[in-house]
């Protein structure tokens, strides 16, 4: 495996190298907007940060920022080494569906209770997720969730050749 080597954060900027693993949890006020068939389905000013070395973040909005019966349950789970179980949900309005883009922690293990009734999306799953106005770029390789930024400078885990990171 080469070496990785850091991208040099500008001002502003967060390196995802120096995020920490075990992952870290924080609050965020930044203005956070899932959108899908062409409109507004989740905006809050209150979600969390997850904050993982070689990943950009993944935002978790509370349940409540989603609009009423957009989120849809469906069957399957994951288990992350972190944080334990996950459920899925389908992103649903009436002119569009976005199949399992959407998923919570019914109950995080140890050190992530926060995420608890929060919900993540995927940012390729649906028309578009906005941080502070900044339409987010997804994470490559369709296994993670991470919400790439102008805040964030990677190299970012997901793409070709980054298994074992």
């Amino acid at each position: 495996m080469a070496r990785i080597v850091p991208e040099v954060p500008g001002p502003g900027q967060e390196s995802v190298w120096d995020y920490p693993r075990p992952p870290r949890v924080e609050p965020s006020s930044e203005t956070v907007e899932v959108r899908l068939g062409g409109g507004v389905v989740a905006r809050t000013s209150s979600s969390l940060r997850v904050l993982e070395t070689s990943h950009p973040p993944a935002y978790y909005l509370p349940l409540a920022a989603f609009a009423p019966g957009v989120l849809r349950p469906v069957t399957g789970s994951t288990f992350c080494e972190w944080k334990g179980a996950a459920s899925y949900f389908d992103l649903a309005t009436d002119t569009a569906t976005a199949p399992r883009a959407a998923w919570t922690y019914p109950d995080p293990t140890a050190g992530f209770e926060a995420i608890r009734d929060h919900v993540s999306v995927m940012p390729a799953s649906v028309d578009a997720c906005l941080v502070d106005g900044e339409v987010v770029r997804a994470q490559e390789g369709g296994f993670y969730g991470g919400w790439i930024t102008d805040r964030v400078v990677g190299p970012f885990k997901g793409g070709p050749g980054s298994w074992g990171w």
